[in-house]
């Protein structure tokens, strides 16, 4: 097996790696040329990504014009030993309706602070949801690495 191959993530390993994390970084493709990077809390969907952020924004700017994009999550910061992440190279789907992305923003506000998608939770997303677009992505390929399993060997 190729040293690349022994340090791949399996679906189940991704999917657990994701769940774990809380940020993933964005990068779009901007209208000169140069990527255009920026963090995102997200929740996932049977598996898939999804994010919301406000329609003005940039980052929403460059998926409409190229929806290619990439996502990643990386952790390990003291030892080459620990590196492990995952880089989806993904399509993004824009959502505009205003329950879907009012039921993603519900989502974030109980992963992130714990708020659960009371009546009142839900109506906060609605008023928040008219200025907002959710983000679908949708994986195209996938690469991913976690070096502890070379067991100390590079």
């Amino acid at each position: 097996m190729s040293r690349r191959g022994l340090i791949e993530m399996t679906p189940g390993e991704v999917g657990a790696f994701l769940a774990e994390h809380r940020v993933v970084t964005l990068a779009t493709n901007g209208h000169d040329g140069w990527p255009h990077t920026m963090p995102l809390w997200y929740v996932l969907r049977e598996g898939v990504v999804w994010s919301w952020t406000y329609g003005a924004s940039q980052k929403v700017r460059n998926l409409e014009r190229d929806a290619r994009c990439t996502l990643q999550a990386e952790a390990g910061h003291d030892v080459y030993g620990e590196l492990r992440g995952v880089m989806l190279r993904c399509e993004a789907v824009i959502h505009r309706e205003l329950e879907v992305v009012a039921g993603i923003g519900a989502e974030l506000a109980e992963r992130y602070g714990g708020e659960q998608a009371s009546p009142e939770v839900m109506e906060a997303m609605r008023a928040q949801a008219r200025k907002r677009v959710g983000l679908e992505f949708r994986v195209r390929r996938t690469a991913t690495w976690d070096h502890r399993k070379l067991g100390g060997g590079y």
